[in-house]
C-alpha cells in the first residue's frame, strides 16, 4: 500500500505543482491590490481619485429635512466599529505625511485621517486648508470634542449602568423590542447602555456575548433568571458577562422614556394672545414672493426679522425699502453667506434669535420661514393655537430609528464649511450620555427656550452641555436639523418638546433625492419638491390637522397653486384686479455689487439693448438697468429689458422696457416614428431633476456655460413597447467640428419625464452658432441650432484689448482627444474639411475683436436667437415723443407685461391702507 502512495504522488507532482503555484500567485496578486488601493488613495499626484474616494466611500444616500424613511433594524457592522471600538495604532494604518502636499503651510501635526487629506487636496485657498487642518489636528490629538457629557432632562428614579440582572428571552417575543445589533468584535454593557442612551431607549441588554437590544419598557419580573443562567462571556472584555443563550443581562440607561408633549387645539377666551416672531431666512431674487409672503402673514402686533443671505444684493436692497413703513419690519444687520446643509445656517438662525432678544419687540414665539413657505391657515388660526401652546416647542423629529438617523444624516462625520464648501474631514464618536434628536429645520420655538439656547445663565453641567453641543453642531452637515431637537431633549426643557414643526412638505423622493447638492456638500443630499395643482388635495388635507405652513412654493416653477391656495384662505380676486396669472422675477441688476461680474448677463442685456433702442433711433446715454423673467399662466414669455437713453441732440432721457423672447431653431424628422414624439428638444444649463426643468429660462448661454441637452420622448399607449433606441447625440461648434458626444438609450415605453444629457466641453467654448444632433445609424433624428454668445466684459470691465478677447472668446481647441477617430457614419453629419477651413478662418478673426467690433459681432448673433416682441415707456412726456415710434408706444404701467404693470398680489404697501 505504501508503495502505491509513493507511486501516485510521482504521478500527480506536476499537477500539485501547478496548483501550489497558482494559489501562491493568487496570494501575490491579492497583497498587491491592497498595496496598490492603499497608495492610490494616499498618493498625492492622483488628487483627483483621492476626491472621488472620499466622495463616494462609506457615504450612504443622505435623506435630509423632513425626512420619514424606513426603520432599519441593524446598523452596519463596519461603521458601528469605527465609531465605537478601541482606536487601531496609528503605526497600523496606511500614512501619508500631510507635509508631502503643497498646502502653503506647516500643519499643527502630521494629519493621517484619509477624508481629511482628501479635502485638504480639493480645499481652494490657503485659508480653508488651515482651518481644516487645524481641526482635524485637534480632532486627531483628541481635545476637539467632548467624550461624555450628563444630560439635564430629569430622569425620574433611574440610574445609568444599574444591573436589573438576568432574563429570559424569546426569539419571537423579544424582551427588548426596539432596537437590535450584533456586533462581530465589540460588545460590552457600558457600549450597549451607551447606544441605547443615545437612541432614547430606558433600557439595554447584552445576550449571547455579541448582541445589545434597547427597549421603552422594563423586563417583566416573571421572566427573570437565577445570575448564572447569564454565562457568555463579552467579546470586548473576557471578564464581563453579556447574557447567554436566550438569557439577556439587562440594565437600565438612566434615563426616562420620552413622550413628546400633545399640543392643546384651543385657548381659554380670557388668556392674553401670543405675538409672534417671524424670522423670514431669504435667498434668491423672488422678491414678489417674498411680499406676497408679507401680506399673507402680516399684522401690526407681530414681528417679522429679516435675514437675507450676503450676496444677495438686490433682494437686501429691496426690502430695506419696506423698514421706514413698516415699524415692526426689520431687516437683520450682520449678514451671513449660507450653502445647503452649512454650518453658517445655524450661526445665522442663533445670531437672528439673538438680535431679538435684544430688541425691544414683545413676542412669545419664534417661526423660522423661508421664500418658499406660504401658509395654510389664517393668521388668526395660528395665533389661536400658539396661545393654547405658550411655553411649548415645536420640533418634527426623524420618524425613524435613531441610530439608522444618524448615518443618514451623517452625525457620525466631521465636517468643516470653508470656500462655500462642506468639507467632510472624517469620521467622529457622539458623545455619551446624551440623546440625539433631529429631524427638520424649521421649528416653532418659545422665547424661554430661545433665551436659554443663546443666552444660557446657567453654570456648570448645562453650561457645559450647550458649549460641547455647539462644537458638535458646528461641524454637522444641517446642523440647524438636529441641534434644537437634541438641546431640547437634554435639557430642563425637554417637558416642552411636541413632536410637530407645524408644516407639511411636498416629499417626492423618487425625483427629490439625486444628490443634488454635491458641488457645495461631501454627501448626497434630498430636498422637497415644490407643490402643483395636481398636489391640491394635500394642501386641503391640512385643514383639520395642525399645520399652519407648507413648502416649497416656487411661483417661477409654478404660481397657479398659489393662487389657488390664497383665494381658499382669504375668498376669490375680484375682476378688478389686473395681471392675476403674471409673475415676475429680477434676472440681473445693474445695482448689485455681488452681480456686477456677471458678464454673461450684461453682455446680452446690452447687446438687446442697443438693438431695441436702435428701433427708436435712440443713439445716445444707453444704460441698461435691470433684466427680469416674465411668465403668464407659468409659461415663459420671455425677460424684460429696462434701459435708459436719449435722442441725439436732446437732454431728455427716456426710460423704456423691451420683452423679449430667446429662441433656438430646431427641427425633427418628419417620418420617425421616434421623432413624433419627441419633446422640449432645447439646450440650456442648470437642469433641475427634482423640478424637471433647466433653469436657465433665458437662455443665457457663454463661453463658460456647462451645457446639456433636455429632452421628453412621450410614451406609448399601446401595448407593443418592448422597442428602444439607441442614438447619438453630437456637438458640433462653429467651425464644423465635433466637440463631444453622448450616448443615449430611449425606451419606446419611457414614462413622459423631461431627461437630460450632460456634456464634458472644455472651457472657454467657441463663441458663435452651435448644433445638437440627435442621430441614429443611418439618418438625423432631430437637432437644434443655439448661440453662445461672445463675452464684451470680464470680471464687470468692458473688453477693450485684443489680448484679452482672444483669451475669453477665442475657444478654438477641441474637446476630444487626439487620437479620437470619428466613426464613418457620423462625417455626413459634419462639415468638409474646405468647410471647416473657411469657418476656422472667420472664427480666428472674431475671436480678436474688442470694443465697438466686438459688440457689432454680438448684436449680429444676438439678433438671430433673441426676437424683440414689444416696448413701453416707463416715464415720457409729450415733448420727448417727437419719434413717430416712441409716440406709439404705451405706458408700462398699462401693460399686461411690464415689470411696471400692477401686481396686486405683491403689493404689500397695500398693507399700509388697512391701518
Amino acid at each position: 500500500m505504501e508503495h502505491l502512495s509513493v507511486r501516485w504522488l510521482r504521478r500527480y507532482r506536476s499537477f500539485f505543482i501547478v496548483i501550489l503555484m497558482i494559489i501562491a500567485i493568487q496570494v501575490f496578486l491579492a497583497y498587491k491590490s491592497l498595496d496598490i488601493a492603499n497608495v492610490d488613495f494616499v498618493n498625492p499626484l492622483r488628487k483627483r481619485d483621492v476626491a472621488a474616494v472620499s466622495k463616494s466611500a462609506s457615504a450612504p444616500t443622505h435623506s435630509a429635512t423632513e425626512a420619514s424613511v424606513e426603520q432599519a433594524a441593524s446598523v452596519k457592522e463596519d461603521q458601528e466599529q469605527q465609531q465605537q471600538k478601541p482606536p487601531v495604532p496609528v503605526k497600523s494604518q496606511p500614512k501619508l505625511s500631510i507635509k508631502q502636499l503643497e498646502l502653503g503651510f506647516e500643519p499643527e501635526c502630521d494629519i493621517n485621517a484619509k477624508e481629511a487629506i482628501s479635502a485638504l487636496q480639493r480645499a481652494k485657498t490657503k485659508d480653508c486648508r488651515q482651518h481644516i487642518a487645524h481641526i482635524a489636528c485637534a480632532i486627531q490629538a483628541g481635545r476637539f470634542y467632548a467624550t461624555k457629557l450628563r444630560s439635564g432632562c430629569p430622569a425620574g428614579n433611574y440610574t445609568a449602568n444599574v444591573s436589573l440582572g438576568c432574563y429570559r428571552d424569546e426569539k419571537d417575543h423579544r424582551l427588548l423590542g426596539g432596537y437590535f445589533v450584533s456586533f462581530k468584535t465589540y460588545n460590552s454593557p457600558s457600549r450597549c447602555v451607551e447606544l441605547c442612551l443615545q437612541s432614547g431607549y430606558p433600557y439595554a441588554g447584552v445576550q449571547y456575548g455579541r448582541e445589545c437590544f434597547c427597549g421603552f419598557d422594563a423586563p417583566p419580573t416573571a421572566t427573570k433568571l437565577p445570575d448564572s443562567s447569564c454565562n457568555n462571556k463579552c467579546l470586548a472584555n473576557a471578564k464581563e458577562i453579556c447574557g447567554g443563550y436566550f438569557a439577556m443581562n439587562v440594565y437600565e440607561t438612566g434615563i426616562a422614556k420620552f413622550t413628546a408633549q400633545v399640543a392643546a387645539s384651543t385657548a381659554a377666551p380670557d388668556v392674553e394672545r401670543v405675538r409672534i416672531a417671524f424670522l423670514l431666512t431669504l435667498n434668491g431674487r423672488a422678491l414678489r414672493q417674498v411680499h406676497r409672503l408679507i401680506k399673507a402673514l402680516y399684522a401690526p402686533n407681530h414681528v417679522y426679522y429679516i435675514h437675507v443671505d450676503a450676496r444677495q444684493d438686490y433682494l437686501y436692497r429691496k426690502l430695506l425699502e419696506l423698514e421706514p413703513k413698516f415699524p415692526n419690519i426689520r431687516l437683520a444687520r450682520t449678514r451671513f453667506s449660507t450653502i445647503w446643509g452649512g454650518a453658517s445656517l445655524l450661526t445665522m438662525l442663533l445670531h437672528c434669535m439673538q438680535d431679538l432678544l435684544k430688541s425691544s419687540a414683545e413676542w412669545d414665539f419664534v417661526i423660522n420661514l423661508s421664500e418658499s413657505d406660504f401658509p395654510v391657515k389664517t393668521l388668526d388660526k395660528l395665533e389661536d393655537f400658539l396661545t393654547a401652546n405658550r411655553g411649548r416647542n415645536f420640533v418634527k423629529s426623524h420618524g425613524r430609528e435613531t441610530q439608522r438617523f444618524i448615518q443618514k444624516q451623517g452625525l457620525d462625520k466631521t465636517f468643516v464649511e470653508c470656500d462655500t464648501h462642506m468639507w467632510r474631514i472624517g469620521d467622529r464618536k457622539l458623545p455619551a450620555g446624551i440623546q440625539v434628536d433631529g429631524g427638520s429645520d424649521w421649528v416653532a420655538l418659545s422665547r424661554p427656550f430661545v433665551a436659554y439656547v443663546t443666552h444660557p445663565e446657567a453654570a456648570g453641567a448645562e453650561r457645559e452641555l450647550l458649549d460641547a453641543l455647539l462644537v458638535i453642531f458646528r461641524h454637522t452637515l444641517l446642523p440647524a436639523e438636529s441641534f434644537f431637537h437634541t438641546v431640547l431633549r437634554n435639557t430642563p426643557h425637554c417637558d416642552t418638546y411636541v413632536d410637530n414643526n407645524l408644516h407639511v412638505t411636498n416629499w417626492k423622493r423618487k425625483l427629490g433625492c439625486k444628490c443634488q447638492y454635491k458641488h457645495v456638500v461631501d454627501w448626497c443630499g434630498c430636498s422637497p419638491n415644490d407643490f402643483k395643482p395636481e398636489d391640491w388635495a394635500r394642501l386641503q388635507s391640512t385643514e383639520q390637522k395642525q399645520l399652519f405652513f407648507a413648502r416649497k412654493f416656487e411661483p417661477i416653477i409654478n404660481q397657479a397653486v398659489l393662487l389657488q391656495l390664497e383665494e381658499w384662505l382669504f375668498g376669490p380676486y375680484t375682476s378688478e384686479y389686473a395681471n392675476l396669472h403674471g409673475y415676475w422675477q429680477s434676472l440681473y441688476h445693474s445695482e448689485d455689487e455681488h452681480g456686477k461680474h456677471d458678464d454673461l448677463a450684461r453682455t446680452l442685456g446690452d447687446s438687446l439693448m442697443r438693438l431695441a433702442a436702435r428701433q427708436f433711433q435712440l443713439t445716445s446715454s444707453l444704460q441698461l438697468h435691470e433684466l427680469t423673467h416674465y411668465l403668464h399662466r407659468d409659461q415663459y414669455k420671455g425677460f424684460l429689458v429696462r434701459y435708459s437713453a436719449r435722442r441725439s441732440n436732446s437732454t431728455q432721457l427716456l426710460k423704456l422696457e423691451t420683452r423679449v423672447r430667446p429662441v433656438q431653431f430646431g427641427k425633427v424628422a418628419k417620418n420617425s416614428r421616434f421623432s413624433k414624439r419627441l419633446r422640449n428638444f432645447e439646450v440650456s444649463t442648470d437642469f433641475d431633476q427634482k423640478e424637471q426643468v433647466a433653469r436657465n429660462f433665458a437662455k443665457l448661454l457663454g463661453p463658460y456655460s456647462e451645457l446639456l441637452l433636455s429632452y421628453m420622448h412621450l410614451g406609448v399607449a399601446s401595448q407593443d413597447t418592448s422597442h428602444s433606441y439607441n442614438l447619438t447625440l453630437l456637438w458640433v461648434d462653429p467651425l464644423g467640428r465635433l466637440q463631444d458626444f453622448n450616448e443615449l438609450h430611449i425606451e419606446e415605453a419611457q414614462s413622459d419625464v423631461i431627461n437630460h444629457s450632460k456634456t464634458l466641453l472644455k472651457a472657454p467654448l467657441t463663441p458663435g452658432i452651435w448644433t445638437a444632433k440627435l442621430i441614429g445609424r443611418t439618418s438625423i433624428y432631430a437637432q437644434v441650432k443655439f448661440l453662445v454668445t461672445p463675452l464684451a466684459y470680464h470680471k464687470g470691465v468692458p473688453v477693450a484689448s485684443e489680448q484679452l478677447a482672444r483669451q475669453l472668446n477665442g475657444g478654438m481647441g477641441v474637446a476630444l482627444p487626439a487620437d479620437f477617430e470619428v466613426p464613418t457614419e457620423w462625417l455626413q453629419h459634419l462639415s468638409s474639411a474646405k468647410e471647416r477651413d473657411a469657418l476656422q478662418q472667420e472664427a480666428v478673426a472674431n475671436a480678436g475683436r474688442f470694443a465697438e467690433s466686438l459688440q457689432n459681432w454680438i448684436d449680429e448673433l444676438v439678433g438671430k436667437f433673441f426676437q424683440l416682441r414689444e416696448t413701453c415707456g416707463i416715464s415720457m412726456v409729450a415733448t420727448q415723443l417727437s419719434n413717430a415710434a416712441l409716440s406709439k408706444l404705451p405706458l408700462c404701467s398699462d401693460t399686461a407685461w411690464s415689470s411696471m404693470a400692477p401686481d396686486p398680489k405683491s403689493d404689500v404697501e397695500a398693507l399700509l391702507k388697512r391701518r
